[in-house]
């Protein structure tokens, strides 16, 4: 039964709702694993996960008790932690990790952004049958990079369930970035309810945990800004649509604990500094839903690395990202204390943690800043002269009747996996799949934007300096100078009524592997044809950015994808195997936004 008015629990404060128990996490004492090593009692307390360092690993997967609200509840859980273990390792070496299964259900970890044989990959049905329970298997492979990454489950709904770590990768050579302090932030989010229940509910209902719905308030501020005739046929738009302009997350405060180190707000996650230092903070969104806004009111960020490769630094005063996504940066702090406010991107609650001189010390917390609706960008994308008020009848169509402007009901592009002869830079031609008319699809985007200077929606003109992928340049450039010898266009498509996620209209299971030859250089485009964004992330290779002309823009490993937006990346197809590709939002793979690729 869903809750009335903010949506809170009535037993719950909202306030206690949004920063859970000052001492939430795993219950002490209660998992044997974690009492028998010691792991629980001498990190835990300090919201910090064990350190294994070395070149062999031995994990064990298994449920422990957590409590981040007052319920308690059963967590999957590695060597008893949540978050699991940070693996340091060192360029250049061959790491072992022997995986244990205690449940009663298959499991498998993914080593995200890794660069591996597929073998090692970690994600069942693709790479490797899992791991049976009571089975032991062993992970081997060769670190060629450096760098901030994390890993996490790819079986079931164990990630967001709390099977998720850090890992560090020290450079074989002195590390470029010279600071005095180390400190991982990992980001997440935590649900009472089990997953399947949510998802249920999603199914049910695809806005069933939006709060921020437009209300009367709403409907006559905006007849106070633009007169009667023009409110009204605002609302008239987005009632035709069946879809709210304040869709920003599939799931809210109503659901989730946001948390920080395995941390709730109450419970204060403290890292330590000297006034005049340096200080690295690793940013790991290792999320199972939820977009962060991170800042540190009174303190600069300087970007230094994005998925784990280094970057021209740039300054800035609040960063986004995606689950599956890292950004690590560079803080001088002076004063005593400072706050980590990391707010969810849908306005309904944060994770925060403090930088301090001592454990105790707090700053002040940020208000959350205010919902921001979708614009009819964010909906239609690069409408140039168009009249916004037609939407819906022409740059945009809305199922498979809407197709007035341009009917693309012939072409298959990319549906097969089938690419096209490369141009000098990306396409700007769009081609929609046929399979794109159909009942799973509520929305084509015709006129879509190639800009990627928007810091998206509710971080513009906010008054501050937010970084966006435009910001980012990896050091040293491509990996591979060669251009690309033939493009692939994919669509990011879905329906919010029937809460379906799909390419190309087609959801996995129904669709066949995107085949890459070994070698090639390939540009993939992502045309986003839904309402929300998507962190994509390709299994095995590189993704390098391109700007809208084809100039190179940074290597990443998970690339968000803002609504109505059309982006372009370059792979090279070096790595031999079979790999996933999909949305890092959990629910969005789990629906259907998943691919397979093959290279061989």
């Amino acid at each position: 039964m869903r809750h009335s008015g903010s949506g809170f629990p009535p037993y719950m404060p909202r306030r206690r709702f949004v920063q859970g128990l000052a001492a939430g996490g795993v219950m002490l004492g209660l998992s044997p694993f974690a009492h028998a090593t010691g792991i629980v009692s001498s990190q835990a307390r300090k919201g910090m996960a064990p350190v294994l360092t070395g070149t062999e690993f031995n994990l064990e997967v298994g449920q422990s008790p957590v409590n981040f609200t007052g319920n308690p509840r059963m967590a999957f859980t590695i060597n008893g932690s949540v978050p699991a273990p940070t693996l340091r390792w060192r360029e250049g070496d061959t790491v072992t990790i022997r995986v244990k299964n205690t449940l009663k259900e298959d499991t498998s970890i993914h080593w995200h952004g890794i660069i591996l044989p597929y073998q090692m990959d970690g994600v069942p049905g693709i790479s490797f049958p899992g791991i049976p329970p009571g089975e032991t298997f062993v992970y081997q492979f060769k670190l060629e990079q450096s760098g901030t990454y994390w890993y996490h489950s790819h079986s079931g709904m164990q990630e967001a369930q709390g099977m998720y770590g850090a890992i560090i990768v020290e450079p074989r050579d002195a590390d470029a970035i010279r600071v005095d302090r180390d400190h991982i932030i990992q980001l997440s989010d935590w649900t009472d309810e089990h997953p399947m229940r949510v998802l249920s509910k999603l199914k049910a209902q695809g806005d069933y945990y939006n709060y921020n719905k437009p209300t009367v308030v709403d409907f006559y501020r905006d007849v106070s800004k633009t007169g009667m005739s023009a409110a009204l046929e605002k609302r008239q738009m987005w009632n035709e649509m069946r879809m709210s302009p304040t869709d920003l997350a599939d799931l809210s405060a109503d659901a989730l604990t946001y948390l920080m180190n395995g941390t709730t707000p109450a419970g204060n996650w403290t890292g330590l500094f000297r006034p005049g230092e340096r200080v690295r903070l690793r940013f790991v969104n290792g999320a199972a839903n939820t977009f962060y806004d991170v800042r540190i009111p009174g303190l600069k960020m300087i970007v230094v690395q994005a998925d784990g490769q280094n970057v021209e630094p740039v300054t800035v005063d609040e960063f986004r990202f995606g689950p599956g996504q890292t950004y690590d940066v560079v803080v001088q702090p002076k004063d005593d204390a400072y706050t980590v406010f990391a707010q969810s991107m849908d306005r309904t609650g944060y994770a925060r943690g403090t930088l301090a001189v001592r454990e105790g010390l707090t700053a002040p917390v940020p208000d959350l800043d205010p919902v921001q609706w979708l614009t009819m960008t964010d909906m239609m994308g690069d409408m140039g002269g168009m009249d916004h008020g037609a939407m819906g009848h022409g740059a945009m169509n809305h199922g498979a009747a809407g197709s007035a402007a341009m009917n693309h009901s012939g072409m298959n592009h990319a549906a097969m996996g089938h690419g096209s002869a490369a141009p000098a830079g990306p396409s700007k031609t769009v081609k929609h799949a046929r399979t794109e008319y159909g009942p799973g699809v509520d929305m084509r985007v015709d006129t879509p934007r190639t800009n990627l200077d928007d810091p998206g929606i509710g971080l513009r003109n906010n008054g501050r300096r937010v970084l966006t992928l435009a910001d980012l340049h990896t050091v040293g450039g491509p990996m591979d100078p060669r251009g690309a010898e033939r493009e692939i266009e994919l669509h990011l498509t879905g329906h919010m009524e029937r809460y379906s996620w799909s390419f190309d209209g087609v959801e996995f299971g129904k669709s066949t592997p995107v085949h890459l030859r070994y070698g090639e250089r390939v540009r993939v485009i992502l045309h986003n044809d839904t309402m929300m964004t998507h962190p994509m992330h390709l299994h095995g290779v590189w993704s390098e950015l391109e700007t809208p002309d084809g100039a190179f823009q940074a290597r990443l490993h998970t690339i968000p994808v803002q609504p109505a937006q059309r982006i372009s990346f370059l792979v090279t197809a070096d790595a031999l195997g079979r790999w996933a590709w999909h949305c890092h939002l959990m629910f969005h793979m789990d629906m259907g936004m998943f691919r397979e690729v093959v290279i061989a």
